[in-house]
């Protein structure tokens, strides 16, 4: 991640990383790095599903920020590293603890210098525990997921591990031939040999850690529509007919996102569906992954279709530079499910925002919605008060404004690292009367405001 040049120790010339007040994310003090920007990931991983065996080589393109004589990642200790070199030449030393790889340089880097750190590693990758349960790698009945938000990309490949820290990525994967690799981006290459197929995806579009991803499964896939881009489903052959049923309104929503967003923003869309149950489907740059569960063939789970593109826009190309400002993704997803009911005959969004209000008026009122604590970043109050206080905005300013600024939202900082304080700004140039009240009262303080319009 960007980080200010770091303070020196005892003359030793080399920046101390990891001080909150440069840059860390206080919600994830364990999280992310100094000293460099990475701009790209190239991982070569093979997997192993009987034995869940991963093994990788990741080589990491990045620019240094500051005079740089040591650097750290961020790469889970069930994961054994085997060599390190930067600019081809080996590292004077380097540790693996606390899921930290620190690695001291044999020379140190000027600011602005390009390095290439090159990572081979191999092991048995397992979820990373915290106060959000389990979280990045994780083994199925036949198979294995990643959903990696808020911290679990260092469960499966060695980064910098922070929202910010945004980069291109090529990924390929090498696995037992009856299965199939799903990852971000564009399918370049698929080839097999013998028993094992390497397929090779190409990420052009920046994206955070936490949103890559490997979907692996005995699976087939299905172009659901190419217009106005292509949408792909991935699932197991025996849930064919529940997917061509529940996700059957997929163009439509798009369509519809598009038209109320601007343009989606990445070449390609897939929904994965598992042959595991899932408790919540999960987001990643470019795809969703749903749960057989969510896939049973009622289409009761269409408002979570919703949310779950609905990030592609809100969370993927705008991603949070701070775990804080959640609710730019989350109030969004959640009021896109509302704008979706509305757009297709269902519930309006009035209906969804008085029905939620009650319930929320009914909860305790012991968060503040624009910085709830780490704790409760996940909270669905987070959710509903979010998708409220869009409601709220779209109230005031009415609708031609309000969708000329989402549009306008997702234009300006299309693939950017996103604040409160950026929407909030540029909200202010659709409104002819201050927004100011409407923040505080919504995002700002803890009790809850009167309905929007009474």
């Amino acid at each position: 991640m960007p980080g200010k040049p770091g303070r020196r120790s005892g003359g030793t010339g080399q920046p101390l990383l990891g001080d909150p007040s440069d840059g860390i994310d206080p919600y994830l003090p364990g999280n992310g790095n100094l000293g460099y920007h990475v701009s790209r990931y190239d991982l070569d991983l093979e997997y192993k599903v009987s034995t869940n065996r991963l093994a990788g080589t990741a080589v990491i393109t990045a620019t240094t920020v500051s005079t740089l004589g040591r650097l750290s990642l961020d790469l889970s200790n069930s994961l054994k590293v085997d060599r390190v070199t930067v600019n081809g030449d080996k590292v004077r030393r380097f540790s693996h603890r606390s899921r930290k790889l620190t690695i001291t340089l044999a020379t140190e880097l000027p600011a602005g210098g390009v390095m290439t750190i090159l990572v081979k590693y191999a092991g048995n990758p397992r979820p990373i525990r915290g106060q959000w349960g389990e979280v990045g790698w994780e083994e199925l009945t036949e198979g294995s997921l990643v959903a990696s938000q808020p911290n679990g990309a260092a469960s499966w490949y060695p980064c910098d591990d922070h929202p910010t820290s945004k980069a291109a990525y090529g990924i390929s994967i090498t696995t037992d031939t009856p299965f199939m690799a799903v990852a971000n981006g564009v399918l370049i290459r698929k080839r097999t040999k013998a028993a094992q197929t390497t397929w090779v995806y190409e990420q052009v579009e920046p994206m955070a850690s936490y949103l890559a991803t490997i979907q692996i499964g005995q699976y087939t896939r299905k172009t659901l529509t190419t217009r106005p881009v292509p949408i792909h489903a991935v699932f197991p052959p025996a849930l064919r007919r529940n997917v061509e049923h529940d996700f059957a309104k997929q163009k439509q929503m798009m369509d519809a996102f598009v038209d109320m967003f601007g343009p989606y923003p990445f070449p390609e869309y897939s929904v994965v569906i598992t042959d595991d149950e899932l408790e919540i489907p999960i987001e990643a740059q470019g795809m969703s992954i749903f749960g057989a569960n969510h896939c049973n063939g009622s289409g009761s789970y269409e408002r979570l279709v919703a949310h779950e593109l609905a990030h592609q826009w809100f969370g993927n190309s705008l991603t949070l530079n701070r775990w804080k400002h959640i609710w730019l993704h989350e109030g969004f997803a959640c009021y896109s499910e509302w704008l979706w009911s509305e757009r297709s005959g269902g519930m309006t969004a009035e209906a969804h925002a008085r029905k939620y209000y009650d319930r929320l008026a009914a909860s305790p009122v012991d968060l503040i919605i624009g910085d709830p604590g780490p704790e409760k970043m996940f909270d669905d109050r987070v959710y509903k008060r979010g998708a409220l206080t869009l409601h709220a905005l779209r109230k005031q300013l009415g609708d031609t404004q309000f969708f000329d600024l989402l549009r306008e939202w997702t234009r300006q900082y299309r693939y950017s690292s996103v604040t409160t304080e950026d929407f909030t700004g540029l909200a202010a140039r659709f409104s002819p009367e201050p927004l100011n009240g409407l923040w505080h009262d919504w995002l700002g303080q803890r009790s809850l405001p009167m309905y929007p319009g009474l």
